[in-house]
């Protein structure tokens, strides 16, 4: 099995860099970014800022590291930010603003289309009293479990917390596929936001790294934090080159994961007991049978086929899945539970 294809649509995160993108490593010219010295990594901060329309980027290992850097640098110890339920700078990051910030989460409940709602948001801003944590940002994240938040929406989100005083910061961890989707350009997809993190590594197929864009004055507050948390890197040109061909060559292809998305939600969607989401991207989730979620792993992985099989399944296209491993994935589903009924 080493020598053969594996589909893997565990997550975007897996994809292979190119031949292009492996040729463009090779050659970068490199510095010591601690000093502001590497030439690629400078190119790529500059880059990405006009590219979202910033003053100023960042360049960091992880969506993770840049989102709670955004966190540190616009609250301070005692303060709080508001953020949805299922947000991954709430829920997935380790609890790392609280941790390592001292930042108080305030989460709110997620709508089905992934927004917050804004009534939500202003019953949750704190008054200016000692009992309280002071409320000082508004974190929202596009796309939220594959789902597109509405620019109108976005809009009235952003409108509204800067009214309060409150900051706004977007993990734009998956924020090209948004774009991509609406067919609107980047600058408008984060059109609201003081700040925004993107990720270089997901859809996007670089191996690693994200940057943070804001005012210039806010990311060199920023870099303070990045040291702090191991963030400050030598010669990272190499990966620096990887994100730039990124963002240069892989933003309007999102659009072909996006089709596999639905070509392969379709295809599944025909299964009878299978439970499956439309995507409007490039992920959607299938609810199994418990009973079938074990064998139904096991054939897949002998068909070549990765997947975090269990009864609620994420299932995630990108550049290393093509409209043949889409078409070979619903003929091992449908083989599998042809199988597994008449057993």
């Amino acid at each position: 099995m080493s020598e053969q294809h594996w589909i893997d649509l565990r997550s975007d995160t897996v994809t292979q860099p190119s031949e292009a993108m492996r040729a463009a490593m090779a050659a970068a010219p490199v510095g010591d970014d601690v000093y502001g010295d590497d030439p690629t990594v400078n190119r790529l901060q500059d880059f990405a800022a006009e590219l979202f329309g910033y003053e100023a980027g960042m360049f960091a290992p992880t969506g993770t590291q840049t989102n709670l850097i955004a966190l540190m640098t616009h609250c301070g110890r005692g303060d709080e930010y508001l953020v949805g339920q299922e947000a991954h700078t709430y829920k997935y990051e380790g609890g790392g603003a609280a941790v390592l910030g001292s930042i108080q989460p305030q989460p709110i409940a997620n709508q089905p289309d992934g927004s917050i709602a804004v009534g939500d948001i202003a019953a949750y801003i704190k008054p200016d009293d000692m009992h309280f944590a002071r409320s000082r940002l508004l974190a929202l994240e596009n796309t939220i479990g594959g789902r597109v938040l509405p620019q109108a929406y976005v809009k009235a989100a952003t409108d509204f917390a800067h009214a309060q005083g409150l900051a706004t910061h977007l993990d734009g961890a998956r924020i090209c596929n948004a774009a991509v989707k609406q067919g609107v350009s980047l600058r408008a997809a984060v059109a609201g936001f003081d700040t925004v993190s993107v990720c270089l590594s997901k859809g996007l197929g670089a191996p690693v790294g994200s940057v943070l864009l804001g005012p210039k004055a806010f990311i060199e507050q920023g870099k303070r934090w990045r040291k702090m948390l191991g963030g400050g890197m030598r010669q990272a040109g190499v990966i620096a080159a990887a994100a730039h061909h990124a963002l240069e060559h892989n933003v309007g292809r999102l659009a072909e994961d996006h089709d596999n998305a639905a070509a392969l939600s379709a295809g599944l969607g025909q299964i009878e007991g299978l439970g499956v989401t439309t995507p409007q991207t490039n992920i959607f989730y299938v609810t199994i049978p418990e009973a079938a979620c074990a064998p139904l792993r096991e054939a897949l992985a002998r068909e070549g086929i990765r997947a975090s099989i269990g009864p609620q399944t994420r299932l995630v296209t990108h550049l290393d899945v093509s409209q043949a491993d889409v078409a070979r994935t619903i003929a091992a589903f449908k083989a599998f539970f042809q199988n597994w009924r008449a057993a």
